[in-house]
């Protein structure tokens, strides 16, 4: 009877919970749902990682990995579903058709955040570092904060075993999929370009609703803050009706409240506070950059955050590894680290902030790429492409009559000689895949570290 009267007193309605997924989004939502009392069995078609599987043990929680007991799992009252399991999944379908609930990881979390404040950032490109610089302003201002989402840290874990008042989440479309009642109390909207879309039937307008969700269940006291150069956005807005503070961000146009550039000062104006900031003394540089720091700045400014801080913060903020990353100069080719560019959008953000010569490494698991969008630039700056991936026969194609050359390799040690061979004094080499990694690689992480290893190896 204590197991029921814990269930009740916390209105979640059920007690057998299956986790679909044992990676770091399903082991965090295995925890706190046994923390909270639930009944929890996890299933991994995989093998789990060592380390997930111990924290597993450690927590009393039944698991299976290489395969799934369909019966067991259909036998569920609610099933927290991996984000990276998509709804064409077989099992998804039985489950689907059984009418059992099915919910993310950020919707658990959500459940059992208490009075917890959620700044949540969502986008095609510019995520992470949105996030991290958020979390960085946050952190240097004296919050008790946490960093979770798809930046790589649990967001129910953290919940369950290091609760915060505040969480700053990086959120995926595929984690935005799966929520029901989830609402941040401020909602960050970057950009929204064509991606995944072999998750999202090749159908465009699903992916952008998929990205709107993250607004669904807000209301008239949360911030909803978003690119007003953004086509894709603007146009949904027009025919959207939000019930939240709008907070736009501008480089072409004045607003009257958010944010926008005038002249190199980036201005931001939230009910009184007003705060100016030269572009010049951001710590990280390019024009995707100043939208992203304009994002960030808007939020710091909704919690309440000192302007003074908020200049300090972008100031001496550190990029992120695998996002435009400097490696190394070897004899006068510089060498740079971009795998986190898994779509054409982060690409083409990539080159634009190169002024030299490049030698471009491109390819992996496409996700229905539109290449089109690279051409002017791969014109104007791209000397060769290397491809990196089992099939790099779309790229070769698009691209055969805009560059000089182009090579064709299959892992990481033979793409860096090829480049360091084809680049000359002056020139720098770009892993900017605008691929996913899966087909070669774990994730992007990976081929971002044996990028690294092989350019040290030269």
């Amino acid at each position: 009877m204590e197991e029921k009267k814990i269930l009740d007193e916390k209105d979640v309605g059920t007690h057998r919970m299956v986790v679909l997924g044992g990676g770091e989004s399903g082991v965090g939502a295995a925890i706190l749902g046994k923390k909270n009392g639930y009944d929890v069995f996890l299933s991994d078609g995989g093998l789990l990682k060592e380390g997930y599987k111990q924290e597993l043990i450690a927590n009393g929680i039944d698991f299976e990995e290489g395969g799934h007991t369909e019966e067991r799992i259909l036998s569920a009252d609610e099933i927290i579903k991996s984000p990276g399991i998509p709804e064409k999944n077989e099992l998804v379908k039985k489950i689907r058709a059984k009418g059992i609930k099915v919910i993310g990881e950020i919707e658990l979390a959500y459940r059992f955040k208490g009075d917890a404040k959620i700044i949540a950032i969502t986008g095609s490109n510019g995520k992470s570092t949105t996030t991290s610089l958020i979390y960085h302003i946050c952190k240097k201002a004296g919050l008790d904060c946490a960093l979770v989402g798809n930046i790589g840290y649990s967001f129910a874990k953290q919940v369950a075993e290091d609760p915060k008042p505040l969480y700053v989440a990086e959120i995926s479309s595929f984690q935005l999929d799966d929520i029901e009642t989830f609402r941040p109390d401020v909602a960050v909207l970057l950009n929204i370009t064509e991606d995944h879309l072999d998750r999202y039937d090749y159908k465009f307008e699903n992916y952008i609703n998929s990205k709107f969700r993250i607004i669904e269940n807000q209301q008239k006291e949360d911030y909803f803050i978003y690119c007003d150069d953004d086509e894709v956005i603007t146009n949904k807005l027009n025919i959207l009706t939000t019930n939240t503070n709008n907070l736009p961000f501008s480089m072409k146009h004045e607003v009257k409240k958010g944010g926008q550039l005038k002249g190199d000062q980036v201005l931001l104006r939230i009910q009184e506070e007003r705060v100016s900031m030269s572009i010049y003394d951001f710590a990280i540089k390019g024009k995707h950059n100043v939208y992203n720091t304009m994002a960030a700045g808007i939020a710091a400014c909704t919690i309440g955050i000192r302007k003074e801080m908020i200049r300090e913060s972008v100031g001496d903020f550190q990029g992120l590894e695998h996002r435009a990353e400097h490696v190394a100069k070897v004899r006068g080719v510089e060498f740079i680290n971009d795998s986190k560019a898994t779509n054409v959008n982060s690409t083409w953000y990539a080159l634009e902030n190169i002024e030299r010569q490049v030698v471009l490494i491109l390819g992996g698991q496409d996700k229905g790429n539109d290449y089109s969008i690279l051409d002017d630039l791969v014109k104007e700056k791209v000397k060769a492409i290397v491809c990196l991936g089992k099939d790099s026969s779309k790229i070769v194609n698009h691209f055969k009559n805009m560059v000089p050359a182009i090579r064709e390799t299959s892992d990481m040690e033979t793409c860096v000689k090829t480049c360091f061979r084809m680049a000359t004094k002056g020139d720098v080499v770009l892993l900017s895949p605008a691929c996913a990694s899966f087909d070669l690689f774990k994730n992007y992480e990976q081929r971002g570290k044996l990028f690294k290893e092989a350019v040290r190896e030269l």
